[in-house]
């Protein structure tokens, strides 16, 4: 009996990473850089040539960050249907009548020009959350108090939490981005990467 032709072993057109990261403070949301002292996200793994954080964190905000090779990712991440939640340390001893126009939506200056904020989302910690120390620590104060918030935002602008808590009168100590879309920071380290399957982000309806 003659053999059955067998289909050639062609590699995808295309292959597509996906992963999220715990980008610890000090490290910036890019790879490479020229600035002596300065780290990039290409110290904390071997990450695939073409592979880009969609969306940034500063260098002095820690967090989640989603990487990806993918393009088609990019109208999803960084469109107005994700929430990102962030953990913030401000100054001070706020109530939830002195954050009222963040749920409203506040205004603010990027670059010299005004940015109307969308509404956000916004609850106080009764107690410090658990998460891993910072290096350096934030500069303790004694005669200072200081208040954990967690707010949530669908948008991302130049240091926006920042300027949002600073125009009401609390500056910004420390600020974490807890979770993107449904991924959270809940068993992670700073520093770690994990890699994300096709199938995990299309059981979630994501655009892949």
């Amino acid at each position: 009996m003659p053999s059955v032709p067998q289909p050639p072993n062609i590699a995808p057109l295309f292959l597509y990473y996906y992963y999220v990261v715990y980008k610890p403070f000090g490290v910036l949301s890019q790879f490479t850089t020229s600035v002596a002292g300065k780290i990039g996200l290409g110290s904390l793994f071997d990450f695939p040539k073409d592979v880009y954080p969609v969306g940034r964190l500063d260098e002095d905000s820690e967090g989640l960050l989603f990487l990806t090779n993918d393009p088609r990712q990019n109208a999803y991440w960084l469109g107005q249907g994700v929430e990102k939640c962030y953990w913030v340390q401000v100054e001070g001893r706020p109530t939830l009548h002195d954050l009222g126009p963040l749920t409203r939506g506040i205004s603010i200056s990027i670059k010299g020009q005004k940015h109307q904020c969308l509404p956000v989302g916004v609850e106080l910690f009764h107690e410090a959350p658990l998460l891993p120390s910072r290096n350096p620590p934030v500069r303790f104060r004694l005669s200072v108090p200081d208040t954990w918030l967690k707010l949530t935002l669908r948008e991302g602008k130049n240091r926006q939490v920042r300027r949002m808590t600073a125009a009401l009168g609390f500056p910004t100590l420390r600020l974490v981005r807890w979770s993107f879309g449904p991924f959270t920071l809940a068993g992670m380290e700073p520093g770690e990467v994990r890699a994300l399957s096709p199938d995990l982000l299309s059981s979630s309806n994501f655009m892949i």
